[in-house]
């Protein structure tokens, strides 16, 4: 813990060139999301505008591209080095491709947070809400239960460069080993986070499977896509659907039963625990191993070295919503 402790104190007093925002008395943490609109993260954007509005000596704004693409998320974060910002807090939609622009940030001075990308280098510290590959098994665990433990089931991802989508696919399929009755067929199907194409992809995998008996779901809206061709299909009491979402948006399903259950965290938690994060760094501050950042699930994270010189943080935070409990989350 010590190692770790010491070499984020490093990073974030700034081993880098002074910049003029340096100077500055209040920078702005700027979070950058996969895609604007999407209630995922227009509910984030509520953490990332609280944040602000509770701390006088940083501002905070969200920004995102039109449509779930890496390359228009990565021009976003090359157009705010340009303009030196203090902060970057991103979600990528793809990480890897994201390491040169997130390194040249760090050159300038810039702060890097990320979150859902334990696998970048360029970044100081990344936020995990929990272990992805134990989220991805418990999915599957409960498809599993749904299926009585046999049939063909599917996964969705929003899309191969989605990494922690892909952990939960690999995940759910390391689980299913479990149940020697499972199938896994057609995996990682790419909704590129459209529920449209979620649902045409789900009615392409009923007609080529049509005794497929479970969808494991990857982004927060493919299992609207997945529940609306179930649905319609008339599939409700004999295909099981479990993944990411959110209750509103997912309530519909939930209630006809074209989708049995979801998981997920809050996105305005997560929002406002990378501004923390974000601001920490500012401020030269460290991050230790089981500290407490003030926010449900996150009040006792853990710290381990990431892949490159930063930390990864996770938390605690799943959120199992199901028909009966659903309306408990207003979002």
């Amino acid at each position: 813990m010590r190692k770790i402790s010491a070499l984020l104190a490093t990073v974030a007093l700034g081993t880098l060139a002074a910049t003029p925002l340096a100077a500055q008395t209040q920078p702005s943490i700027v979070t950058v999301v996969k895609v604007t609109g999407e209630n995922w993260f227009t509910r984030m954007e509520e953490g990332v505008k609280a944040y602000g509005d509770e701390h006088s000596d940083v501002t905070t704004r969200q920004v995102g591209p039109a449509k779930a693409d890496a390359a228009q998320q990565a021009a976003i974060v090359q157009d705010l080095v340009a303009q030196g910002v203090g902060a970057i807090a991103i979600v990528p939609m793809d990480p890897s491709s994201l390491e040169g622009v997130l390194r040249r940030a760090q050159q300038r001075g810039i702060k890097v947070i990320t979150h859902e990308a334990d696998n970048l280098q360029n970044t100081q510290v990344d936020l995990e809400a929990f272990d992805n590959a134990a989220f991805g098994a418990h999915f599957n665990e409960q498809l599993a239960e749904c299926m009585g433990g046999e049939g063909k089931w599917t996964s969705f991802v929003g899309s191969l460069g989605s990494l922690t989508h892909v952990q939960w696919a690999d995940g759910g399929a390391e689980n299913a080993k479990k149940h020697s009755g499972m199938e896994l067929v057609s995996p990682k199907n790419e909704s590129f986070n459209d529920a449209n194409r979620a649902y045409e992809l789900a009615r392409e995998i009923l007609r080529a499977h049509p005794d497929i008996k479970g969808f494991q779901g990857g982004s927060a809206i493919d299992v609207i896509g997945i529940g609306r061709a179930v649905e319609e299909a008339g599939l409700s009491d004999k295909i099981c659907v479990y993944g990411l979402g959110l209750p509103r948006d997912t309530g519909p399903y939930l209630e006809s039963g074209a989708v049995d259950g979801i998981a997920f965290w809050d996105p305005k938690d997560a929002g406002y625990v990378m501004n923390i994060l974000a601001h920490k760094v500012l401020n030269g501050e460290e991050i230790t191993d089981g500290m407490d950042l003030g926010v449900p699930g996150y009040e006792k994270v853990s710290v381990t070295k990431g892949p490159g010189d930063g930390v990864i943080v996770r938390g605690q935070a799943w959120v199992d919503v199901t028909k009966e409990n659903y309306k408990d989350y207003p979002f």
